[in-house]
């Protein structure tokens, strides 16, 4: 999956997310065994944990002794020492677990059966246990001749008047045992902790303050590891919020860094729409996914691979269940997903279709109603709309599906859990407190395989957003910088700026012909060369071709005797000041716009570049002057003034090239000649290439080429084209009067 690979930058903060996990799920893993405890030992056991008595009667001991081997008697006497009060202390400390085990497994069948005898046991049920010696049927019938049971006092009234010695007790211990009926490990345990509750009330003990201070230790202890989950999870939110945060800016940056440096080539495998989907909505999406990745998809497998491991050693026969419902889950997972994926494979480019119309719609909204076609747009926007709303429709629909069987099923697992444990409830293998625990982790382990699922649904779309992503990342530019580049450590003002177009061919890539063929002129230094000719004849490729929006097919452009293909792009934009043929300006203010291209520009030749642009006038009509606000893409100003604006940002940077591609045609004629005159008044040796539609514009200038289906068809100036040139005297006709075109009536 393309998405892993972001989060190399970050594998500091994922390290972090993984170990704050592993405690998250630590906590979230004790919580059921400790609410299992509350349950089976500090409410039906009443805080006594196990066969081990903090403290007995010594009379007590004989009488366990009785059902005990010799080593068994030596490490429970080796465990308690005699005190003060007369009784017998336990001298182990509880932490030591293994002695604390070793020492219930010694006491925990003798006090079952002590506790027994001091009830009575009848004849019947010693008679019916699995040994049938000779001391089993005289204990039975010694229970019948005193009224059908026998008691503790009676027991060893028998072992006195040597009718059974030790050893016969030891192997009469599991026949009396399973007399008694099923033992399991939990019923045994219960028995042998209500001996020790009887024991604790016979020497005065308030068993109530035992219980309150098992409760309050484990609720304490279960609020920490509450407190412990919380702040590991906080801090996963946290750290995973900012590297998911770090992805987005670094993908953003990413994309347009790249879309900066795309030639014309490249930018038209995409769509300024497709490029702001992939820059908003598709980064979007990673960076949601990366932080459901990060606190999902790491955490689940951690949760339910421990919820199983406890599930397992509980031993309560009910795994099955878990793989049953573990089944069922995937099959319904699996369908769903594969049912829907290739909708969402198709939901991204829908979205790039609906932002395609939205923009056509809002770039162009005065044509659309100057045209009347507002019914038309809107069935087209609702069309593409529909298309999307469908999509997500249907997608929505089928996944709204998961949630409902899920819990279906999760809820037929509690049942299921409940039924089969009850039944283990009552015959004795499991405790109320073992179900409890069995739910919630069987709960845990269906949530672990609901979130992946979760993380399965949004990964394939997030997927889809990375190809996106990374297809513009990866996309290169065709034009590029040498590999040796010229005429690095030349200072721009000792550029002369002579443009040399050496036979220049050019082709479109997948053109069948040539769109440019053999172009071979000279801008001089200090010149205005003009060119002009019909539309599509090839103009404003020539512009192109110099600031290698392209780069020719054949022949050679050079500055100065330098191919502009050995020249770095910084160092070739750096000596030209180009004004396009719609005059773009950014949002900020006049002053801002002005020295764009050039933050060294200070306020004295800004001021300079607009009085030569003829943009004064208009900004000293604003209250703001220089600091007027201007809008996104110029709103706010005419085309005229934003041509101006444009012009002085060119001439604010002081090129020795300036390039002009229609770049007074918003420009009324004498505000045109004046801004002409005014670069010829600046005293400005440059090189000026102006294309033009307009011949008024050009007719002045030192040179003009004339273009007629990519070819040059006129070269020279305005007289001699006038007479050398039918293409150029046919436009020239067209656009002046008799007078004009002599210079007569025009305006220089």
């Amino acid at each position: 999956m393309r998405i892993f690979r972001y989060f190399k930058r970050y594998w500091v903060s994922v390290l972090l997310i993984m170990m704050l996990l592993i405690v998250q799920a630590f906590t979230d893993l004790s919580l059921p065994n400790y609410t299992s405890d509350i349950v089976d030992v500090g409410i039906q056991q009443n805080g006594i944990e196990n066969a081990v008595a903090d403290q007995m009667r010594p009379e007590t001991l004989d009488e366990l002794e009785l059902f005990m081997d010799d080593d068994q008697t030596g490490l429970v006497a080796s465990s308690y020492t005699l005190g003060d009060d007369g009784y017998l202390h336990l001298n182990v400390s509880r932490s030591d677990t293994s002695t604390i085990d070793a020492l219930d497994d010694a006491l925990a069948a003798p006090e079952t059966i002590i506790g027994m005898l001091r009830d009575g046991i009848d004849a019947q049920t010693i008679s019916s246990g699995s040994d049938s010696s000779e001391q089993t049927q005289a204990l039975a019938a010694m229970a019948q001749a005193n009224g059908g049971t026998i008691t503790i006092d009676q027991f060893d009234q028998a072992v006195s008047a040597g009718l059974i010695s030790h050893d016969d007790l030891l192997s009469m211990k599991q026949s009396l045992v399973d007399a008694m009926g099923n033992m399991s490990g939990s019923v045994l345990t219960q028995r042998a902790v209500s001996f020790v509750a009887n024991e604790y009330t016979a020497m005065g003990i308030d068993t109530s303050s035992i219980q309150s201070s098992y409760l309050n230790r484990l609720g304490l202890i279960m609020l920490g590891l509450s407190g412990l989950g919380l702040l590991a999870s906080v801090l996963v939110g946290l750290i995973g919020a900012r590297a998911a945060a770090g992805i987005g800016r670094d993908l953003r940056h990413g994309v347009f860094s790249n879309v900066l440096s795309f030639s014309k080539e490249t930018m038209n495998k995409f769509s300024p729409a497709s490029l702001i989907t992939r820059s908003t909505n598709d980064i979007q999406l990673i960076q949601l996914v990366s932080v459901m990745l990060v606190r999902i998809i790491l955490y689940a497998p951690v949760l339910g691979i421990g919820a199983i491991i406890m599930v397992v050693q509980r031993h309560t026969g009910l795994e099955w269940i878990i793989i049953v419902a573990v089944a069922i889950m995937l099959g319904i997972v699996i369908s769903l997903i594969s049912f829907t994926m290739p909708k969402f494979k198709i939901m991204q480019k829908l979205v790039d279709k609906v932002n395609l119309v939205s923009r056509e719609m809002l770039t162009g909204i005065f044509v659309i109603r100057a045209f009347g076609r507002e019914k038309h747009e809107e069935k087209r926007f609702e069309a593409a709309s529909t298309d999307l709303y469908r999509t997500q429709l249907f997608t929505n629909r089928a996944m709204s599906l998961m949630m409902p069987l899920m819990m279906l099923l999760m809820n037929c697992v509690t049942v299921a859990i409940v039924w089969f444990s009850a039944q283990g409830i009552q015959a004795g293998n499991m405790q109320v407190g073992d179900m409890i625990a069995f739910i919630t982790y069987t709960m845990q382990i269906v949530m672990a395989f609901m979130m992946i699922t979760m993380i399965a649904i949004f990964l394939p779309r997030a997927n889809v957003a990375a190809e996106r992503i990374d297809e513009v990342i990866a996309a290169k530019a065709t034009v590029l910088d040498p590999d040796e580049p010229q005429a690095l450590d030349v200072p721009t003002d000792e550029w002369k700026g002579v443009i040399d177009f050496d036979h220049v061919m050019f082709r479109y890539p997948g053109a069948e012909h040539d769109v440019l063929s053999n172009i071979d002129f000279t801008a001089e230094y200090g010149q205005t060369t003009a060119i002009i000719g019909s539309t599509g004849s090839g103009k404003s490729t020539l512009i192109d071709l110099i600031l290698r929006g392209w780069d020719v097919t054949g022949g050679a452009v050079r500055i100065d005797g330098i191919d502009v293909r050995d020249l770095t792009l910084a160092k070739l934009h750096s000596l030209i000041g180009y004004v396009p043929q719609k005059g773009i300006l950014f949002s900020g203010d006049i002053s801002s716009n002005i020295k764009f291209g050039d933050e060294g520009i200070d306020d004295a030749r800004m001021r300079q570049a607009a009085a030569i642009a003829q943009s004064t006038d208009f900004i000293s009509e604003r209250p703001e002057g220089f600091e007027a606000p201007v809008s996104q893409g110029g709103g706010n100003v005419s085309g005229g003034q934003r041509q101006r604006l444009s012009i002085a940002r060119a001439l604010a940077i002081n090129p020795r090239i300036l390039l002009f591609d229609d770049s007074f045609s918003a420009l009324d004629y004498t505000t045109d000649a004046k801004l002409r005159q005014a670069i010829v008044d600046s005293g400005r040796h440059i090189t000026t290439i102006i294309v033009a539609q307009r011949v008024a514009t050009i007719m002045h200038a030192d040179r003009i080429i004339v273009l007629d289906e990519g070819r040059i068809v006129g070269n020279g100036t305005h007289e001699e084209l006038l007479d050398s040139c039918p293409t150029y005297l046919e436009i020239a006709q067209s656009q002046l009067s008799p007078d004009e075109l002599t210079g007569k009536g025009g305006e220089r």
